[in-house]
């Protein structure tokens, strides 16, 4: 059991991996050195999915996002939607972000290694995820298996969101492989602070009462919300993102191929959303790669089609599967340059690109 969920663990001396059986979450990726996970735990009580009813849970909200919040942990699936469902998506049962992220999985496995299987029924796709354990490297291996007869158009994102203790406001760093970025085009979240729409240059993001905000730094604001889509460096073979918290002496990044996830979404929500189960006492950062820029429902996705002339969605063809790979990469203090400044290309960054090239192929 993990916060009342059951779960399954795998670790090595150096990490420990829990994985939710219900939703599939990555909610916990903790840190031996350090004693600390960086992913995101709610503060709010969580709940298998299976046992969500909104009558019996109206502390959860009332949206199609209900059922997710009431399980989401860390990091979870988004498949096979990025965003909310269409009206008519939603009267059928379909969550916020799809199925994956509520779906039960069967896991099996061994101390270092894990292998989570889940079929999701309104979709037609079947999940499967196999997680290992390298030193302080973790390989995760995906693939998403069309059932159907027909070609299906998917979003498929790896919501990693971030938060407290390793989150800290004015503190936290990131790095990205980003280039060509825009921000949400209509309002967001309760906070908003940048202007909609906005295509900008990683890192400088144009604010909405003029100057920019550097995304490269975790707000200090006391309130705040916001998203903005990166297109990941076209040139890279490899995409990443880096998160450091110098109280803590450790860095933590995920890194693919960027051609299986050509965006990366970061979502910003700092005590701004006071419905429930918010409250006003959340403080998340979001780092979100995948095959869509934007979280919007389905027919807004395949409308769009591109953007900065890189696709929005992906085919997964009838009776397919589609095989991704990632890493997660924990650096302790040692890995850290004395003076913490970070230029554009740092020793960081490479050795988190090294160490997942150096997994076993």
């Amino acid at each position: 059991m993990f916060r009342n969920r059951r779960a399954a663990t795998i670790e090595n001396g150096d990490l420990r991996v829990t994985v939710l059986e219900q939703g599939g979450h990555i909610a916990e990726l903790f840190d031996k050195r350090t004693g600390l996970s960086p992913l995101w735990l709610p503060p709010w009580p969580s709940i298998e999915p299976s046992a969500y009813d909104p009558a019996r849970h109206p502390e959860y909200g009332g949206g199609s996002d209900a059922c997710l919040l009431a399980g989401i942990m860390g990091h979870n699936l988004c498949l096979d939607i990025f965003g909310g469902p269409s009206p008519e998506e939603a009267a059928a049962g379909l969550p916020a972000h799809g199925e994956a992220s509520v779906t039960q999985y069967e896991i099996d496995g061994r101390a270092t290694e894990l292998t989570m299987r889940g079929v999701l029924a309104g979709a037609q796709l079947q999940v499967t995820r196999h997680i290992e354990l390298y030193d302080r490297a973790v390989r995760v291996r995906e693939s998403v298996e069309n059932l159907g007869g027909c070609d299906r158009p998917v979003g498929w994102t790896q919501h990693v969101t971030l938060g407290p203790p390793f989150l800290q406001k004015g503190a936290t760093q990131f790095r990205a492989s980003a280039t060509q970025s825009k921000v949400f085009e209509t309002a967001f979240g309760p906070a908003d602070y940048l202007e909609p729409g906005a295509v900008f240059g990683w890192p400088m993001a144009p604010r909405s009462d003029g100057g920019f905000a550097d995304l490269r730094l975790c707000t200090d604001a006391p309130s705040s919300s916001a998203y903005t889509a990166h297109l990941m460096d076209p040139r890279r073979e490899h995409a990443y993102f880096v998160a450091f918290t110098p109280a803590f002496g450790l860095a933590f990044g995920y890194v693919w191929r960027r051609a299986d996830f050509p965006w990366m979404g970061i979502w910003e929500e700092n005590h701004s959303r006071t419905g429930t189960p918010w409250n006003g006492r959340t403080l998340t950062r979001g780092m979100e790669f995948g095959v869509s820029p934007m979280p919007e429902s389905r027919r807004q996705t395949i409308d769009r089609g591109r953007l900065f002339d890189v696709p929005t969605y992906r085919w997964i063809p009838a009776r397919t599967h589609l095989d991704v790979e990632y890493w997660v990469v924990a650096h302790g203090a040692s890995d850290i340059p004395e003076s913490l400044e970070w230029p554009s290309t740092s020793s960081l960054e490479r050795s988190t690109v090294r160490s997942a090239r150096r997994l076993p192929s």
